[in-house]
C-alpha cells in the first residue's frame, strides 16, 4: 500500500508564497498521477493541481500564474508552489496520488486512491 504525508502548510500574508510538500511511502515502488486538492471550512473540496508522469500539469483557473505543481519521479514526491496567495485560498490542502499513470490530467477526486491527511494553508488579509 502508499501513504502520503503533506508538509509545508502555514499562516502567510496575503501575496506571501509556501511550498507544500508530499512524500509518498509504501509497497508501491511508482506512482502514475499525482495531485491537490483542497477543503475550505463549510465548503465542498475541490481540485486544484494535477501531473502526470511525464510532466503535463493542469490546474484549477483561479490558481494559474500563481500555483506550480512540480514532481520528481525518482523519489515519488509531489510538491505545490503557492506564489501570490489570496485569503480565498485559505484551506486545508490534501496530496494524492494514483497508480494509474495516464498523457492527460485527471481531475476527478475518485480517479485517486491515495489521500494524505491534509495540511493548512491559512492567508490573512
Amino acid at each position: 500500500q502508499v501513504q502520503l504525508l503533506e508538509s509545508g502548510g502555514g499562516l502567510v500574508q496575503t501575496g506571501g508564497s509556501l511550498r507544500l510538500s508530499c512524500a509518498a511511502s509504501g509497497s508501491i515502488r511508482n506512482l502514475g498521477n499525482m495531485a491537490w486538492y483542497r477543503q475550505a471550512p463549510g465548503k465542498q473540496r475541490e481540485f486544484v493541481a494535477t501531473i502526470t508522469v511525464t510532466g503535463f500539469s493542469t490546474y484549477l483557473e483561479s490558481v494559474k500564474g500563481r500555483f506550480t505543481i512540480r514532481r520528481d519521479n525518482a523519489k515519488n514526491t509531489v510538491d505545490l508552489q503557492m506564489d501570490n496567495l489570496k485569503p480565498e485560498d485559505t484551506a486545508v490542502y490534501y496530496c494524492a496520488a494514483d497508480v494509474i499513470a495516464t498523457n492527460y490530467g485527471r481531475v476527478r477526486a475518485v480517479d485517486y486512491e491515495y489521500w494524505g491527511q491534509g495540511t493548512q494553508v491559512t492567508v490573512s488579509s
